[in-house]
């Protein structure tokens, strides 16, 4: 399944309908690990709870979501506050303004969407004043559309070899947000890429364990296949937005 359509994912508001959709999600991710050759437990579902109201997200927690992962820092730190008394972790997936590092570093548990030196020293500034540390993975723009953020291609490896500097960051992997198309053979090298820049990192020791989060609702099952290692799944969890994916990126 690639693409964007919206129409499929039914909204899910009781423990039940939680518990089903992720089955539901948890059984593709198995059969596409099997498909690929892969062990099973190799990949991470990261439920995107981006607009999803506290209520549900209480709902959700309670059918077994341990992780939200939330675009916006302003909601996301809003919703971690106001959620505080449930034992689940908050990875922030979308742009970070650097006057919005404070915030990061107090409440989130990873950032997926590294891609600029200002950014990183300004994370590693306020993390380092309150004694933690931050998983984080870079964002490449595999997909060279001017309306995503990440670094180009060309960027990654410069880009990463300036990070050790920052000792409160964890260089976890990479990321991206493949082209959307129900044409697999367009989606497919935005993962293949980031895959290869990957390799590259890892032969030149800068990026850790070398993990991929490349895969959303509607291409997850692909990206396994190309060897992501973290999937970012909001509707086929918590069923439609009003608003498509494309709406949450820059110059829309």
């Amino acid at each position: 399944m690639t693409g964007s359509d919206t129409t499929a994912y039914s909204t899910a508001r009781t423990v039940e309908d939680f518990t089903r959709n992720l089955q539901a999600v948890n059984t593709r991710i198995g059969a596409a690990l099997q498909r690929a050759g892969r062990e099973p437990g190799e990949v991470r579902l990261l439920p995107v709870s981006k607009t999803v109201d506290e209520d549900r997200l209480r709902v959700a927690a309670a059918a077994g979501c341990t992780m939200f992962g939330e675009n916006k820092v302003q909601e996301a730190m809003r919703k971690w506050r106001n959620l505080s008394d449930l034992d689940v972790e908050w990875s922030v997936i979308g742009h970070l303004q650097t006057n919005k590092a404070k915030d990061v570093a107090e409440f989130a548990a990873e950032f997926q969407a590294l891609d600029n030196p200002r950014a990183a020293a300004a994370l590693d500034r306020r993390l380092q004043a309150l004694g933690r540390q931050l998983d984080v993975y870079v964002q490449v723009n595999t997909s060279g559309e001017e309306s995503k953020y990440g670094l180009a291609p060309d960027d990654v490896i410069p880009f990463l070899k300036t990070l050790p500097a920052y000792t409160a960051l964890r260089v976890r992997g990479l990321m991206t947000i493949a082209v959307f198309s129900t044409d697999p053979e367009r989606v497919r090298p935005c993962f293949r890429l980031l895959r290869s820049l990957r390799d590259q990192a890892r032969d030149l020791d800068l990026i850790g364990p070398g993990e991929l989060s490349m895969g959303m609702s509607g291409d997850y099952e692909l990206a396994i296949a190309e060897g992501s290692t973290c999937v970012r799944v909001g509707q086929a969890i918590f069923g439609a937005r009003p608003t498509p994916d494309s709406q949450y990126w820059p110059g829309n």
